[in-house]
């Protein structure tokens, strides 16, 4: 009776463990917004992300200066768009512009003259760099406090506040799986006859969870290269850094885990090697 009441806490346990890290890696890099921000700016330190907001940086540059009857110099703009964005301090400010694109769906904040539905991202900190208004020398052309770029193309799937509920119960679920997966374990340390065993049992789940995650992220590829469909242009290639730094935090979350697992399995091997050694001594 005691070993299937172990067993059943066993799978309760991986079960938990399943939900819980990639509940609470979510938590932490996507649904919070500092955890998102601190991803955008890791994001922004690859190249190929680099490129794709000089070249939109330039766009609206030259764009907003014709809007004021100044017909600017497209090559000149994007070598201090591409300087801007090769700089020790554009991480920091493309993760504050990011921000509003998380409110936006997140807690449902529209920016100021939004009409549509689309998913937008504010570019105005970035123009108001230093370094651009340098190049723009003495030309009379005042970046607006706002000036947001569409992520994504109008979609009535998609509307501002459409992940309020992960917003408002995202911290309790992920606070409630990690305390549940820890509850379970200690169960099931306590229900197992032999601790070593337990603990191998355990480093087995860890491992179990750390490889079916990573087949996971293999298999939900498709369904990630259908939502970045929606963007285009520069956006669409800024959105592809974006998920490949958002899948490589998970992977490496996921490494913990298997990690753990295999200590956890060496531990139990070990524990279990000497409980047996100290019970010989006993039973003669």
């Amino acid at each position: 009776m005691r070993f299937f009441a172990a067993l059943l806490l066993w799978l309760l346990t991986t079960i938990a463990l399943a939900a819980a890290v990639p509940t609470v890696w979510a938590q932490t890099h996507i649904v919070g917004e500092d955890g998102y921000a601190a991803l955008a700016a890791s994001a922004a330190r690859d190249g190929r992300l680099q490129e794709a907001m000089a070249a939109e940086l330039t766009t609206q540059v030259v764009s907003l200066g014709a809007d004021n009857g100044y017909s600017l110099n497209p090559d000149l703009v994007r070598r201090v768009a591409d300087s801007y964005t090769r700089n020790s301090g554009f991480p920091g400010q493309f993760a504050q512009a990011n921000r509003i694109a998380h409110r936006w769906m997140f807690t449902g904040a529209v920016p100021s003259g939004n009409s549509t539905d689309e998913w937008l991202i504010d570019v105005a900190p970035m123009l108001s760099d230093p370094s651009f208004s340098a190049t723009l020398g003495t030309l009379d052309l005042q970046i607006p406090p706002t000036l947001t770029v569409p992520i994504t193309v109008d979609s009535p799937e998609l509307q501002p506040g459409k992940l309020r509920a992960l917003a408002t119960w995202g911290p309790w679920v992920s606070i409630g799986a990690a305390v549940v997966t820890g509850m379970f374990g200690l169960l099931t340390l306590a229900a197992a006859r032999s601790r070593g065993k337990a603990l191998t049992a355990l480093g087995v789940s860890a491992l179990l969870v750390g490889a079916a995650g990573w087949a996971a992220i293999e298999v939900g590829g498709r369904f990630v290269d259908a939502g970045l469909d929606r963007t285009t242009g520069n956006i669409r290639t800024v959105a592809e850094v974006m998920v490949a730094s958002a899948e490589a935090s998970l992977h490496q979350w996921l490494n913990y885990t298997l990690i753990a697992g295999g200590a956890l399995v060496l531990l139990g091997v070990i524990g279990a090697v000497l409980g047996g050694l100290l019970r010989g001594p006993e039973r003669r």
